[in-house]
């Protein structure tokens, strides 16, 4: 079984580029699982950005729903993946499944993935909990099933990490 490491935090905090670096630790190559999609112009720059922080050693699997398939059909290809990032997903089920239960079931199938792997995981997530009560159901079920995914990935993780401020506390 593969070493699975998951990072969350708040927006902006560090966690992707503490990812970056745990998976870049591994060797090359390295597989870059993104759950997010360019909606629009800013986020079609933020992903080219990324893309080129990230340079050669990366290759980009583009995912924004089958997170546990695709990642079985890469696993082995990597010294490392990294899922950057779980909300993302998320929304994207929630959008695509219009029902959280069933979303929940998704997490359950990737957590149980895990037990599979041989390619070391390194996964990324925000946390949405630590502020107000949203105002909409939308906004208040997605918190709470962000919240829920979040708890369980970190269960079944081998190492678990929060960054505040860029700066990395190790949970588990």
């Amino acid at each position: 079984m593969a070493q699975i490491i998951f990072l969350t935090g708040g927006a902006r905090s560090g966690k992707s580029r503490l990812a970056e670096e745990l998976a870049t630790r591994r060797g090359t190559p390295l597989g870059y699982l993104a759950t997010g999609s360019a909606g629009d112009g800013e986020m079609a720059e933020r992903i080219a950005r990324h893309r080129e922080r990230r340079g050669d050693a990366w290759t980009t699997i583009e995912e924004p729903l089958a997170l546990a398939e695709s990642l079985a059909a890469h696993d082995g290809r990597f010294a490392a993946i990294l899922v950057d990032c779980v909300t993302l997903w998320l929304s994207n089920l929630l959008f695509s499944l219009d029902d959280p239960a069933r979303v929940l079931k998704e997490v359950e199938l990737l957590t149980r993935t895990f037990s599979s792997l041989r390619t070391p995981l390194i996964i990324v997530s925000n946390e949405v909990g630590m502020g107000i009560v949203p105002e909409n159901r939308l906004a208040r079920q997605f918190r709470d099933l962000a919240g829920e995914a979040n708890e369980r990935i970190a269960a079944a993780a081998d190492e678990v990490y929060v960054t505040f401020s860029g700066l990395p506390l190790r949970l588990k």
